[in-house]
């Protein structure tokens, strides 16, 4: 009985040092909403060579906790105007992994392109985390005469504010700030005033969300900037920073490249898990 007694404790212990490890691991699913079409990379990679030639899609992510909590990366859009002649909804893609949208927790949204928030207004319950310095300058100097806009549209400006009225914005100010267990951001590429990018931890590896830091594996095979950006040089060092960043380099994920789709265990159609 003794020995009972002094076994019961350790093997507490021991559960409970698995269960603390366990809430900061996750897996990790890039989801395609739009599908890929090929297009030469100098029309958006400045320097590229004109035999260069990448595939681009529209995707987003999905960040699933061993506890059943659900986060996004960006939300994705939605496409009134049938400009993709292969669409499905953001939240569309969302029920092919049995997920509803009131089972979205919160959003990490990346910067505040069309492409990447126009979907917020199908997620009207999760708490939406942004930089910033991107939602000031988003909601303010974008729209002066010299303001910096490509990308952007009023319509979201209305969104985030609403979202911000409703309490469930939460802003984060700075670089390299872990602001949930095992989930860390970080912001220098100027692809807009601050957008930012994630690393995380998926437990045998760390993964890199680039987003638009980097769009294409070919931006970081080549160190190259895209052409919509804030400061070239800025995005050319967040390239090389991103390098550093994990040990894997396969785990980092460029924002729109469609081979992502032929790298990665596929689960679904147009959505792989990152592993």
């Amino acid at each position: 009985m003794k020995s009972l007694l002094k076994i019961i404790p350790l093997l507490l212990v021991i559960n409970l040092l698995f269960s603390c490890k366990r809430t900061d691991e996750y897996q990790v699913y890039a989801i395609k909403y739009a599908d890929g079409w090929k297009i030469q990379a100098k029309d958006w990679v400045t320097g590229a060579d004109l035999s260069d030639s990448v595939d681009v899609c529209e995707m987003f992510w999905l960040i699933k906790s061993h506890d059943g909590k659900n986060i996004l990366v960006d939300a994705g859009f939605i496409d009134s105007t049938n400009t993709f002649k292969e669409y499905t909804r953001p939240d569309s893609m969302l029920k092919k992994l049995n997920i509803e949208v009131s089972e979205i927790s919160d959003i990490i949204v990346t910067h505040p392109h069309n492409d990447h928030i126009g979907g917020l207004i199908l997620f009207p319950e999760a708490r939406v985390w942004m930089q910033q310095d991107d939602y000031d300058y988003f909601i303010g100097p974008a729209w002066e005469e010299n303001g910096y806009r490509t990308g952007f549209e009023k319509n979201d400006v209305e969104n985030l504010l609403s979202i911000s009225k409703q309490g469930r914005l939460k802003l984060i100010k700075g670089d390299n700030i872990e602001i949930m267990p095992g989930i860390s951001v970080f912001t220098g590429s100027k692809h807009t005033f601050g957008n930012q990018y994630l690393r995380v931890n998926s437990g045998k590896n760390k993964i890199l969300l680039a987003s638009d830091a980097i769009w294409f594996y070919l931006n970081m095979e080549k160190e190259l900037p895209v052409c919509v950006c804030m400061d070239t040089a800025s995005y050319v060092k967040t390239i090389k920073r991103i390098k550093t960043l994990v040990a894997d380099p396969g785990l980092i994920i460029p924002g729109h490249d469609d081979m992502v789709f032929r790298k990665f265990t596929e689960v679904q159609d147009w959505i792989v898990r990152i592993e």
